[in-house]
């Protein structure tokens, strides 16, 4: 009887694994450092890697010609590299000169940060820079992690969603 039991729990498992659903990305608006106003929805249709970054984050700094590199390697196919910062346009524009990244980038975001960050179980924010979120051409959360060397997992996950159109 114990068997059947645990036989019968782990397939009710297995099914709930398999029937669950992906989350569905929060729409948000911002303005980007050239001023064009957007929403997520806008991207409907396209892949979307979306990154939370910070200037004085040296992690951030270290994977920017990473992220780079993949942006050219994508461009011109459906994927849009938004990268947003808590930042005022002037902090982000002056680390930009040196350091330039090639992402749409977006200062001013902690709303939309507080829209996509973990909480703990106080309700504090808990999230890890850079913070990686892709979303796939439905809206939904395929993908999200934070940290340094991502770029290759970030990479095939790009691929197969544009491969699996």
């Amino acid at each position: 009887m114990r068997f059947i039991l645990s036989l019968a729990f782990c397939l009710l498992l297995s099914l709930t694994v398999f029937g669950q659903t992906k989350k569905q990305a929060e729409n948000f608006s911002a303005t980007d450092l050239n001023g064009q106003k957007y929403s997520l929805n806008d991207f409907r249709g396209k892949v979307v890697l979306l990154t939370f970054w910070s200037t004085s984050c040296p992690i951030c700094q270290s994977e920017i010609p990473n992220l780079n590199r993949l942006s050219q390697k994508y461009d011109g196919k459906d994927v849009v590299f938004l990268a947003l910062t808590m930042e005022n346009e002037t902090k982000v524009a002056s680390f930009l000169k040196k350091k330039p990244f090639d992402f749409r980038i977006t200062p001013n975001s902690f709303d939309v940060l507080l829209k996509y960050a973990d909480r703990d179980r106080d309700g504090n924010l808990n999230v890890g820079y850079p913070a990686y979120y892709i979303i796939n051409q439905k809206g939904e959360i395929e993908y999200k992690d934070n940290g340094w060397d991502k770029i290759q997992t970030i990479d095939s996950q790009i691929s197969r969603l544009l491969n699996s159109k």
